[in-house]
């Protein structure tokens, strides 16, 4: 888990369908561990990185969410479950969530472990690219996006989208690798990132290369405050960043007004 000087989104590194490509063979290799790496990698404290991107995201009764990059069900799981706690009484949901990835691997993997959690309802699961969502206009009351947003060709094309699918008032939400700004904080990061993470991917998915790619994509992510203006162009209003543990991840937020 990396960070340098952010790079601009349309600089260097494999673009359009070359990216989409590589993209899509690092995440066949390693859909079926993909859980286990995140554990391995953070020490776990990816799942608290969720709990607070979900806490932001205060899931409700009546609403329909969109999930976007999420195959494996991480963050659908957590908003159902947080849905079914706050609506008790009544005993039902009436909440949908939908899960759009890209790559059917991962959302086998989601399958397999919403059927093992007994979520059986109010979850749909469906193929798509986050630059082109099979889903029309206006149909979502929120769209989050977790540790996804970094893997897409053109990002500008995703926040247009995720515009696109909002209804008025509707919240984006997105979780990602950032921008560290403590010098020595930064620095142990990078070391960390550089040696450790190829050497574990390496070891628990025999797939050194796909997290390289993890490394390299995320010293080439825009930073906090970039990130926040493209939010911002997309037509978002309300935008805002929440860095989370001195901003190895942030937690993006916008509106459509």
């Amino acid at each position: 888990m990396p960070d340098a000087d952010a790079i601009g989104p349309g600089d260097g590194g494999p673009e359009g369908q070359d990216k989409a490509r590589l993209v899509g063979r690092i995440f066949d290799r390693v859909a079926d561990r993909y859980d286990l790496m995140n554990d391995l990698m953070s020490g776990g404290i990816h799942r608290l990185w969720k709990e607070s991107f979900v806490d932001q995201l205060v899931p409700r009764l009546g609403e329909r969410y969109l999930d976007v990059a999420g195959g494996t069900g991480d963050i659908a799981f957590r908003v159902l479950e947080r849905v079914k706690k706050s609506g008790r009484k009544q005993n039902v949901s009436h909440t949908q969530v939908i899960v759009c990835d890209i790559n059917p691997s991962m959302l086998s993997v989601g399958r397999d472990r919403a059927i093992d959690r007994g979520l059986l309802t109010d979850l749909s699961w469906v193929t798509g690219d986050a630059q082109q969502l099979p889903l029309p206009d206006k149909c979502v009351d929120a769209y989050s996006i977790a540790f996804g947003i970094r893997n897409v060709s053109h990002l500008e094309r995703a926040l247009e989208e995720a515009y696109r699918v909002l209804t008025p008032g509707g919240v984006f939400l997105c979780l990602e690798f950032s921008k560290v700004g403590d010098r020595f904080l930064k620095r142990l990061y990078r070391l960390y990132a550089d040696n450790v993470i190829p050497m574990i991917g390496e070891w628990v998915t025999g797939s050194r290369p796909s997290y390289e790619y993890l490394v390299d994509s995320i010293r080439r992510f825009p930073d906090q405050d970039t990130l926040a203006g493209m939010i911002t162009e997309a037509g978002f209003g309300r935008v805002a960043y929440r860095n989370l543990s001195g901003g190895v991840v942030a937690i993006h937020s916008g509106r459509r007004l």
